[in-house]
């Protein structure tokens, strides 16, 4: 056996009474964006048609919801992994949530919360570096908050605030 037999998964293709018995259990089990599940259905050989029935029968029955979806994601990036917006909202475009419900998933997040997260984050982060001066200092905790994904304005204004 050559390693390319190895790599090639066998596909299994389901019937469309399958597909909707799967894919309703697969939206059940956490929320998912459209992309997902269409391509979970593309992956099965559900296409064209069927596809998008099966897509329009999960919206109307609820076990897909978009915006449901980006508010759910949006609060357990923030909570649990402490992302700020601009990294949630780049996540959400790149899993093609619309405008409108990346927009409403933002609501999800509290302004003093969002501001104690952030001042929490950098102090963690100041008393685990090494800097040699206050610029480095300054530089490094910027960009660590820059790469979490919040806003400089907002970075700024708690760094000063922690002087």
């Amino acid at each position: 056996m050559t390693w390319s037999d190895h790599s090639e998964k066998k596909k299994q293709y389901w019937s469309k009474d399958e597909a909707v018995i799967n894919i309703q259990k697969y939206c059940a089990f956490q929320e998912r964006c459209h992309r997902e599940v269409r391509t979970k259905l593309l992956d099965h050989g559900i296409y064209g048609d069927l596809l998008e029935e099966i897509i329009a029968d999960l919206i109307s029955n609820n076990f897909l919801d978009e915006e449901r979806f980006a508010r759910t994601f949006a609060r357990g990036k923030f909570r649990m992994k402490q992302w700020g917006r601009i990294k949630i909202k780049q996540e959400l475009k790149s899993r093609d949530v619309s405008p409108y419900s990346i927009k409403e998933a933002m609501k999800e997040i509290d302004e003093t919360e969002y501001y104690h997260v952030l001042q929490g984050l950098i102090d963690k982060k100041q008393r685990s570096a090494v800097y040699k001066n206050q610029f480095d200092k300054q530089k490094k905790l910027t960009d660590y908050a820059l790469s979490k994904g919040y806003e400089y304005e907002v970075i700024s204004q708690v760094l000063s605030q922690m002087k």
